[in-house]
């Protein structure tokens, strides 16, 4: 297990990138790093690990060898959750380990990723390790109206990122129907005003 591969998932600003260890076969165990970390945090350790596992090491965006997300955007702690995500669903994961640490009192930012992954896809996760954590906190009358709207939002920005297309040239008649459409509260007059600054003229429309 000394010795590793590199592996790179696209992303819409870039790519994540990760290595791994053991064969590609084996159980699969997501690693993830803590505060300012890199991949290479599990370097000691994952050699010293049982041998018929699969550990994928990430970085976070704007961490290691990841590309950095936009200039301007904000890291948020969702937008890692987001990560893990896509990194799943890059490898076809369907159920996994995830096994990750973290400052202990930096907990804002990264020790909520790991069990907060867990309580939004609690079927992905078989076994989930932490080998310094504070936990997730959330009060129980918040539960349920959290963990939908934020496995809604992933689950939406995954779905439109896989749908991405170059768009479509419309003529304008089109374009204000399509917009209209999308936007029933609009007056013809409206979306005709609206379109000026929001479509661009091409020479197919």
């Amino acid at each position: 297990l000394g010795m590793f591969s590199e592996l790179k998932f696209p992303v819409p600003w870039g790519h994540v990138a990760a290595k791994a260890w053991g064969p590609s076969e084996g159980r699969p165990v997501l690693c993830l790093h803590g505060w300012l970390d890199n991949a290479n945090t599990f370097d000691k350790l994952i050699p010293l690990l049982p041998r018929d596992y699969y550990y994928v090491a990430m970085d976070f965006s704007g961490h290691g060898l990841s590309s950095h997300r936009p200039a301007g955007s904000p890291y948020h702690f969702l937008d890692y959750v987001s990560d893990v995500r896509r990194v799943a669903a890059a490898l076809q994961w369907r159920r996994f380990t995830l096994m990750g640490h973290s400052m202990a009192f930096l907990f804002l930012l990264y020790c909520f990723i790991f069990p907060q992954f867990c309580f939004l896809y609690p079927e992905m996760v078989d076994k989930l390790i932490l080998l310094e954590n504070l936990g997730f906190l959330l009060a129980p009358e918040d539960t349920e109206a959290w963990l939908k709207s934020k496995r809604m939002a992933i689950d939406r920005l995954l779905s439109l990122e896989a749908k991405q297309q170059t768009p479509r040239a419309r003529s304008p008649e089109a374009a204000l129907q399509r917009l209209l459409e999308a936007n029933r509260h609009l007056t013809a007059e409206g979306g005709a005003i609206l379109l000026q600054r929001g479509a661009t003229e091409t020479p197919t429309g």
